[in-house]
């Protein structure tokens, strides 16, 4: 047997991390990118009008 039964639950907790991880990463790109893409928006929106 590769892993014992006391490790059944490692795997899980290393998903969650992975995920936890991801979502720190994706909320510090929207918050440097997101006044960028905000003054995007209003350019396009101020050409349309």
């Amino acid at each position: 047997m590769l892993f014992s039964p006391k490790e059944k639950g490692q795997g899980l907790v290393e998903y969650a991390l992975i995920l936890v991880l991801v979502a720190v990463v994706v909320l510090a790109v929207l918050l440097i990118l997101g006044p960028i893409i905000g003054n995007v928006f209003s350019t396009v929106n101020s050409s349309l009008v």
